[in-house]
């Protein structure tokens, strides 16, 4: 065990994510692992008091499958902002609408009865990469994360950036296309209206309405038992040589490779790491990015960067938040 890791030797925390699309929840232990993982469907639309009572049932059955034979030191949080760290308040997530000021740093510490510590789900996501994933080891990294939206991290320096406020590293509004599409943050042209899973297959819903011809089209069909055309039913349609597919994730990684040719130009990282629901693309989504860094950034920093998927796949996000935690308990204790 390395010097990074004993920081929080000996000790296991919850952790919460709370996505737009899924809600994934873990107990997460010194060494990065995870343990009785639990993953259901947000269901957003059930309101936060629903869908926040189901979470902690969740992290409740989590603790007991994980089976550690010892409570847990603390709970941490990942989620979308804005939020307030500081206060573990959720101001406005775009994702999760009508959660305004919800306070489940508070709720979270009553209902477990141990600290909880709050943080964005993209700079969680990075911190976890740098600690125990594919950034691990490195002083200067970015961490996409592509997913129901868009959103960001960076540890720069051997630190994680966080911001004044706490919100730094809302990549996924980046604005690439100035006037362009309508984003959940309410500007136009972001990142996020373009390459998230959620505006992918929005793109593709709207041409295809508009009469484009593609094997894609039944799924998009207005019936009461059709299934609602996804990011992944595209990038399959695209793999499978489906020309209009093959334009909507062609515009996709153009876009979200101009945006990391960017970030690699003003950061100049060892590495940018990409992760999120939409890299289950794998090659389909990684190449053409990493490819679009190589050929436009400046050098000597398109020599220096390297694009690479999340080392630590679909529980990034778990680990994060438990990272956030156990940093949180060992700076307490210092």
């Amino acid at each position: 065990m390395d010097e990074q890791d004993s920081r929080a030797s000996g000790r296991a925390v919850l952790s919460l994510d709370i996505g737009g699309t899924k809600l994934a929840v873990g107990v997460v232990t010194s060494d990065g692992a995870v343990h009785g993982l639990v993953v259901e469907p947000t269901r957003r639309w059930d309101g936060p008091d629903t869908v926040i009572r189901r979470l902690f049932d969740l992290g409740h059955r989590a603790v007991a499958v994980a089976g550690l034979g010892r409570p847990i030191d603390a709970v941490g949080i990942s989620c979308g902002g804005p939020l307030d760290s500081a206060t573990g308040v959720l101001i406005s997530p775009p994702h999760l609408p009508g959660w305004i000021d919800v306070p489940l740093g508070e709720l979270t510490r009553q209902e477990f009865g141990v600290p909880a510590y709050l943080e964005n789900d993209a700079t969680a996501a990075a911190l976890g990469e740098h600690r125990f994933g594919a950034a691990r080891g490195l002083s200067t990294m970015i961490y996409l994360t592509i997913s129901t939206g868009v959103g960001g991290g960076a540890v720069i320096d051997g630190r994680l950036h966080r911001g004044a406020a706490g919100n730094g590293g809302e990549l996924g509004h980046l604005m690439v296309r100035p006037g362009g599409r309508t984003c959940s943050c309410g500007r136009r042209g972001c990142l996020e209206a373009y390459v998230s899973g959620t505006n992918i297959a929005e793109r593709a819903a709207e041409r295809l309405r508009d009469g484009a011809t593609s094997s894609l089209r039944a799924a998009d069909a207005h019936t009461a038992d059709a299934a609602p055309l996804t990011a992944a039913d595209v990038a399959a349609a695209a793999r499978a040589g489906d020309g209009f597919a093959r334009e909507i994730w062609a515009e996709t990684t153009d876009v979200l490779g101009q945006a990391v040719t960017d970030l690699v130009n003003v950061f100049e990282p060892e590495l940018v790491v990409l992760g999120g629901g939409v890299t289950r693309a794998g090659a389909m989504l990684l190449d053409p990015v990493a490819e679009a860094v190589a050929r436009d950034a400046m050098p000597p920093a398109a020599k220096a960067a390297r694009v690479v998927l999340a080392g630590l796949g679909d529980v990034v996000c778990v680990v994060g938040a438990g990272v956030v935690a156990l940093d949180a308990l060992e700076d307490e204790h210092a």
